[in-house]
């Protein structure tokens, strides 16, 4: 298991970084990697994402020596969307089939997980977002159907697209994790304008379903000191909960989105005005 740290720091300091200083600090370049688990572990309210990709046979999570637990859940809760091929997720013995585009919620004190795919040509990509957790709730495998669906936005504004909330109070119980996957309409490019913070959650995008060729600019930064980081396909960015949430693509695209913090009220959200941005 790859398993990288990245520390919180000050929205001052990031008014003074450079492009690949803002990158080192916030882009997760590689979230899948054959036949390996990478993980990312943020200081900012220590959420961990990354991506398992098994290729040539079964991954088994452990733990590290920066959880300093017996297993990685023993305090921790976890979500996972499958952005691959069909694959296979065994929780402590039991097996649970998970689709493309399909999630699940995995509880505090899960022992065992291992990750599989179906078809090593095609293979499952498994999604990962895990937060400290302090109760066990149940594990929960969410189909597409199962979640729950919000359309918003229109084709003229260029920000039409659906949430697919998979781990939210209407579809399952979590302790703070929120996790979701927002599809954008073949007309539209941003992901939502006008942008918002929300001072009690920060939050991870993973963008993908990128065409050739594409990238995203995700924003971030404070409203008066705005930056942005050029993104590819099957990448990630750290969103601390002081920055902007917003981005937009040459194309449409699809990305997973998961908070973790206060509260799990999906519209708390301090929103700005796109005139009062800088």
């Amino acid at each position: 298991m790859k398993f990288d740290i990245r520390y919180s720091n000050h929205p001052e300091d990031s008014k003074h970084y450079d492009t690949a200083t803002l990158r080192k600090h916030y882009l997760i370049e590689k979230v899948f990697v054959a036949d390996e688990i990478a993980l990312t572990y943020s200081h900012q309210d220590r959420i961990i994402a990354g991506g398992a990709m098994p290729v040539s046979g079964d991954l088994v999570l452990g733990t590290t020596k920066e959880l300093a637990t017996d297993y990685f859940l023993e305090r921790r809760e976890m979500g996972v969307i499958n952005i691959g091929g069909d694959g296979v997720i065994v929780l402590d013995g039991v097996e649970y089939a998970v689709g493309h585009k399909e999630g699940m919620y995995i509880g505090l004190g899960t022992k065992e997980i291992v990750f599989r795919s179906n078809d090593g040509a095609n293979p499952a990509k498994f999604y990962i977002n895990s937060c400290p957790a302090h109760k066990a709730y149940p594990t929960v495998h969410i189909t597409k159907d199962r979640a729950n669906h919000v359309a918003m936005g229109d084709a003229a504004n260029l920000n039409k697209r659906v949430i697919n909330q998979f781990v939210h109070p209407a579809v399952c119980q979590s302790c703070q994790l929120s996790m979701g996957m927002t599809e954008l309409d073949p007309t539209s490019s941003w992901n939502t304008m006008p942008c918002h913070t929300h001072e009690r959650r920060m939050e991870v995008y993973m963008y993908f379903d990128l065409k050739a060729d594409n990238v995203v600019f995700h924003l971030m930064g404070t409203q008066e000191e705005t930056r942005h980081i050029i993104m590819h396909n099957e990448q990630a960015v750290i969103s601390p909960s002081w920055s902007i949430h917003s981005g937009v693509g040459t194309s449409n695209y699809t990305f997973i989105w998961g908070m973790c913090g206060e509260n799990q009220t999906f519209t708390d959200m301090d929103h700005i005005g796109t005139l009062d941005l800088k």
